[in-house]
């Protein structure tokens, strides 16, 4: 008849006798000298746990756990060049130089958003004046939704001078006005092929306003 060893997975030897101890994991029987301490990563260090387990409870330090070791910044460069920006830039900031290449009404892709405002979308034209200068003033049949510096793109008009892509100011909420670069002969702007629409148009750096074309 047989029975289960008493001693786990511990060796037993009468000429050279050891301790045995309980693996703190499993509770199986094994050799004091067999059970290793678990460790595991604490910041950027080992740390003992403090469990004796046997080799089959041994678990690999987890590297989640392993705080990630950044290394020193790198020294300033001395006496540094770097390109002066702002210089590059004052030609766009300091007055009209020309409307972006390549801007077409019809290329104004909508944008069905929930917290941007869309764009493409068609405003309800009452009338267009000019005054005989770069302003012009737009009125609407129903509010318009826009605010300062929101832009516009506009074809159709009996003067092509106020065609283009522009900045808005907001007059009221039924009206606002618009500059060209040209002033524009005084008298009404509306025809029957008038169309305009919002749009988003990139700008350069610090500006607000679409630059516009001085002929």
């Amino acid at each position: 008849m047989s029975y289960a060893s008493k001693a786990g997975r511990a060796r037993v030897s009468a000429k050279n006798p050891q301790a045995q101890g309980v693996c703190d994991r499993c509770g199986i029987w094994e050799n004091l000298t067999s059970l290793q301490f678990q460790y595991d990563w604490r910041g950027t260090s080992l740390q003992n746990l403090w469990l004796r387990v046997c080799r089959r409870c041994t678990d690999v330090p987890q590297e989640q756990l392993r705080a990630i070791a950044l290394p020193a910044d790198p020294v300033p460069v001395w006496q540094p060049r770097p390109e002066n920006f702002d210089a590059d830039e004052i030609p766009y900031n300091t007055g009209p130089i020309g409307v972006p290449t390549g801007l077409d009404i019809n290329a104004v892709m909508p944008y069905d958003g929930v917290v941007m405002k869309p764009f493409a979308v068609p405003l309800a034209l009452l009338s267009i004046l000019a005054n005989g200068t770069t302003t012009i003033y737009v009125s609407c049949s129903a509010p318009h939704g826009l605010i300062n510096d929101d832009q516009i793109a506009v074809q159709g008009l009996s003067d092509v001078n106020a065609c283009g892509f522009f900045s808005i100011v907001m007059y009221t909420p039924m009206a606002f006005v618009y500059t060209t670069a040209n002033p524009v002969a005084a008298g009404a702007l509306l025809t029957a092929t008038t169309r305009m629409i919002t749009c988003l148009v990139g700008l350069p750096r610090g500006s607000t306003q679409i630059p516009q074309v001085t002929e």
